[in-house]
């Protein structure tokens, strides 16, 4: 399936996975979680502004998300931290705030980040967006972003996810895949991607595959994906398994993971027990129990449920049952 890999730097070693130790603190960033989603942070961190794309810093205390126009065509890296179980005020990412980028992902130990950008490369703009990497010095600043050449095309990439031995996922609309969007993948080897492979039609179909989740042990694959002859939402969330050197046809796990609005950007928490994502489900799908005054209608229309995207958690038995 790949050639013999060389032994890598112990910041690639593993991604989204987390000891004993830490597993309280994946407790307080997604409270009470069960089988039903629940917007992260109501009013604090998913508002009535467009907020998405979660992603956990294994430090357990910072949550990196997507501050996001309403027309979801300008994306800008924000953080927020967890002090005495209150969320801090958002702050913009050092590295982010001038161009568009999204979908940040961390390796385990916190040393290395990957995100997608539509910055210039070599002073030169760029319509689509690109995989650029940064890594975390000693005294906890981020390095200038580095543009990972290798992993470039002429079209969109997206998302970012890797397993422990380096291999990285991705979207891409790139020439010599099935569909419009496919989900691609490098293998790390001697301190660079190799040429990205496509995943193939056992998980590429002829819609979108465009936002992969891999688990560290590259056994499950979590994609988000829209025009799949199953789909119910304009996107909606599919689970994978591998089964030997190949995978098992994407799953759809219905409602409520899935709704007939958006649901993306999926993640699962560093000790795999919380599935985060993005929706935009609306609350005018949902019953409403009284007659709404004008105070109580603007206080919908300015919260979560608004039809922008917000941040949801729920049990991960939820989605791989």
């Amino acid at each position: 399936m790949c050639a013999m890999r060389t032994s890598i730097p112990l910041f690639l070693l593993a991604i989204l996975s987390c000891n004993s130790a830490r597993a309280a603190s994946w407790d307080a960033l997604f409270p009470a979680s069960d089988a039903t989603p629940k917007v992260l942070a109501p009013d604090v961190l998913s508002t009535g502004d467009d907020e998405s794309h979660a992603s956990v810093f294994p430090d357990g205390r910072t949550l990196y998300f997507l501050k996001n126009t309403p027309s979801f065509d300008f994306y800008t890296i924000v953080y927020s931290e967890l002090r005495g179980g209150k969320w801090s005020k958002p702050q913009v990412a050092p590295f982010s705030g001038r161009y568009s980028d999204c979908d940040i992902v961390f390796t385990a130990d916190g040393r290395r980040a990957y995100f997608v950008s539509a910055r210039p490369v070599d002073g030169k703009p760029r319509d689509d967006g690109d995989i650029w990497t940064i890594e975390r010095e000693a005294g906890g600043q981020w390095s200038e972003p580095r543009h990972v050449t290798e992993l470039s095309s002429p079209t969109d990439e997206w998302f970012p996810t890797l397993t422990a031995d380096g291999t990285i996922y991705f979207g891409s609309d790139r020439p010599g895949g099935v569909g419009g969007t496919d989900i691609w993948r490098a293998r790390f080897v001697n301190g660079k991607f190799q040429p990205p492979e496509n995943l193939g039609a056992s998980v590429n179909s002829k819609g979108d595959e465009i936002e992969p989740f891999i688990s560290a042990d590259e056994q499950t694959l979590i994609i988000a994906a829209r025009n799949r002859g199953d789909a119910v939402g304009a996107y909606d969330v599919y689970v994978a398994k591998r089964n030997g050197q190949h995978w098992d046809t994407p799953r759809h796990p219905g409602p409520p993971i899935n709704s007939t609005g958006w649901d993306f950007a999926p993640r699962l928490s560093p000790d795999g027990k919380i599935f985060i994502f993005t929706s935009n489900r609306r609350f005018e799908s949902q019953a409403v129990d009284r007659k709404l005054t004008f105070d109580g209608l603007e206080r919908k229309l300015h919260a979560p449920g608004n039809g922008l995207r917000d941040m949801y958690y729920v049990s991960a038995n939820a989605l791989l049952k």
